[in-house]
């Protein structure tokens, strides 16, 4: 077995998993998420702990019970904590508003970009410059702030776009005359 498959998951005190066939639900103070758990691996609770176990000695069971057992894990802390990507926007008049339910970009377009946010999914514009994505669902914030950087991806001379905080961009020299 996968030895991240070997570990099992402490629950917090405010999370209930409800187990029924290959289904497993789990509900936290943040929100409530399903996960369809695949017929190689079976997920057994013992009063607070959830333990995973490969069904057969394969190794494609070995591996899903891993990747299994990271995805719960990943759905137990979104529920109890969430998730959040920051991202900085670099560029002059370059800025981000959110309205209603519509992230505002302008990012050097001949015209504004509206993205609109997803359900599950919340957006804040602490200033023009800063874009904060969070939610309960790790991918789905993940994908959402990749395409929200994909609108307009740093480039490699100045520098300018939209990036994640902390993300290091290899600048180019420009050409010399």
């Amino acid at each position: 077995m996968s030895r991240i498959a070997k570990n099992p998951i402490v629950l917090p005190k405010n999370v209930e998993v409800n187990i029924s066939g290959n289904t497993v639900s789990v509900k936290g103070k943040k929100g409530e998420m399903t996960y369809a758990v695949h017929t190689l691996v079976a997920v057994t609770q013992e009063e607070n702990v959830l333990k995973f176990t490969a069904r057969s000695n394969s190794k494609m069971a070995r591996a899903i019970a891993g990747t299994t057992r990271a995805m719960l894990q990943n759905i137990v802390t979104g529920v109890t904590d969430g998730f959040e990507k920051k991202l900085t926007i670099i560029g002059v008049g370059y800025r981000a508003a959110v309205q209603s339910k519509v992230l505002n970009l302008t990012l050097g377009f001949s015209h504004p970009v509206n993205f609109p946010i997803p359900d599950g999914i919340m957006i804040e514009t602490p200033s023009q410059t800063e874009i904060i994505v969070k939610g309960i669902d790790k991918q789905k914030v993940g994908q959402v702030a990749a395409n929200i950087r994909a609108y307009r991806a740093p480039e490699p001379y100045k520098g300018k776009g939209v990036r994640y905080v902390n993300e290091h961009i290899l600048r180019k020299e420009a050409k010399k005359a």
